[in-house]
């Protein structure tokens, strides 16, 4: 698998979320640093999601929930159901990340340090998620101490 690193512009986008289990939580947790526009469909919800900013709708996945959206993050806890939301995403060209299962991913979320507006993003496509969070970590712990020792550059653009 080779993931191309980059920044992509959510505003104004529809992002669904499908699984209201713990990985979903934890997906919509991270999410809810860049938006707070997004929408989780789920059967059930675990404690945690109401206080987050997204719209919940309890119910069972359909395709047509994916109609009109951007990007899917596929997180319920059913293996058949996840490949087939990838499918339907894929053929409504929705960009889906199917977690846990990096194979089926059209994107993964890396590891993500945020201070203001700097991000920091550790990624290893997908084969090693600890030692990313464990760099990540690293650059938190030290972004004090990088920031005031790295001098300023004229912009070569």
């Amino acid at each position: 698998m080779h993931f191309l690193p980059i920044n992509i512009n959510i505003e104004g986008k529809r992002i669904l979320i499908v699984g209201g289990g713990r990985v979903g939580l934890h997906k919509a947790t991270i999410l809810s640093r860049f938006t707070d526009d997004a929408t989780v469909i789920s059967p059930e919800f675990r404690d945690g999601f109401e206080k987050l900013p997204f719209t919940l709708i309890t119910k069972n996945y359909e395709a047509s929930d994916l109609d009109g959206a951007f990007m899917v993050y596929v997180c319920t806890e059913n293996e058949a159901l996840n490949r087939q939301i990838k499918k339907d995403a894929e053929e409504r060209h929705v960009l889906a990340s199917v977690c846990d299962n990096p194979s089926l991913c059209d994107f993964t979320s890396p590891a993500i340090f945020r201070e203001d507006n700097i991000t920091v993003a550790v990624a290893s496509d997908a084969k090693d998620v600890h030692r990313s969070m464990r760099i990540r970590d690293a650059i938190r712990d030290n972004f004090d101490y990088l920031e005031a020792n790295i001098q300023p550059e004229k912009s070569i653009y």
